[in-house]
């Protein structure tokens, strides 16, 4: 099916379908902010909202979306594991915080956010593998729809799926020009793991960028709107963020027009905007 919106959905391994641009909350701050952010997305048309633990908003959006007016099973809700919570126990008190805040009956994807937390970095495979057996009970429950991991390249993803009952539905990675991120993709696709894409304006720095500039003036679109085609026609899941509401829309206008495969190819070629330098093997958290 060609998308056509925000709306329109990748189908996932598991036969549920995720919208196929979801709107980023990370460095949103709690209360009125988040809320109207997210009240601007949904009136914007997304009906996918990413979430965390971490970034300590869950609160605003889960109001945000209670006071949309928009049915729960139309809106996909994403939050994720924070690293000091991993390991069985500690998943089940961190999953309790995050539907309290949330104040949801069900989740629709539950996210490990870090391959390896600072505490158990010795044993980091046998952790994961015991974080996501309480991931598992959720989704045999119907808690959560969707079991979904961050930031695991696939060194991290082999001993995870092969221990698992469940298998990861989606993978979420800093992608954007310059850091494409080749290797995780193609092995994400392979089996069968649908990619997500936080970062995807590189920090800012991509609006720097000659290549993009003049591939968004021949279309007449803005840099966002090229960074997120280049993104879908990938068949990678965009999780653009801001909080302007025209920009929030902007970024919604992306089914009317396409990049040649030789605007894709420049968009690959761009070098130099590098990367958020937080990598799964060293965080120090």
């Amino acid at each position: 099916m060609k998308l056509q919106s925000v709306k329109d959905c990748f189908m996932l391994a598991n036969g549920v379908g995720i919208p196929c641009v979801g709107f980023g909350t990370w460095k949103i701050p709690d209360g009125a902010e988040t809320e109207a952010a997210v009240g601007h997305a949904l009136a914007a048309g997304y009906r996918h909202i990413d979430t965390a633990s971490a970034y300590r908003n869950e609160t605003g959006v889960g109001r945000a979306v209670r006071e949309s007016g928009i049915e729960r099973d139309q809106i996909f809700i994403t939050s994720k594991l924070r690293n000091p919570e991993h390991g069985y126990d500690n998943a089940i008190e961190a999953f309790g915080r995050t539907m309290d805040n949330l104040k949801l009956d069900y989740l629709d994807m539950y996210m490990v956010h870090w391959p390896i937390a600072k505490p158990h970095r010795d044993r980091w495979q046998e952790d994961v593998i015991e974080t996501w057996r309480f991931f598992e009970e959720q989704y045999q429950k119907g808690t959560v729809r969707v079991l979904g991991v961050c930031n695991f390249l696939p060194h991290h993803l082999k001993p995870l799926l092969a221990a698992c009952e469940v298998r990861p539905m989606v993978d979420q990675i800093e992608i954007h020009p310059s850091f494409l991120q080749d290797e995780a993709v193609a092995f994400c696709k392979a089996e069968g793991i649908q990619v997500e894409a936080w970062g995807p304006f590189a920090n800012g720095k991509l609006f720097e960028v000659a290549d993009i500039q003049e591939i968004a003036r021949d279309k007449q679109r803005t840099v966002s709107q090229v960074t997120l085609r280049w993104l879908l026609q990938k068949d990678v899941l965009p999780l653009p963020k801001t909080t302007t509401p025209a920009r929030i829309i902007e970024n919604t206008q992306l089914f009317d027009f396409d990049l040649t495969d030789d605007e894709m190819r420049r968009i690959d070629a761009i070098q130099g905007c590098g990367n958020s330098g937080l990598f799964p093997d060293t965080v120090d958290f």
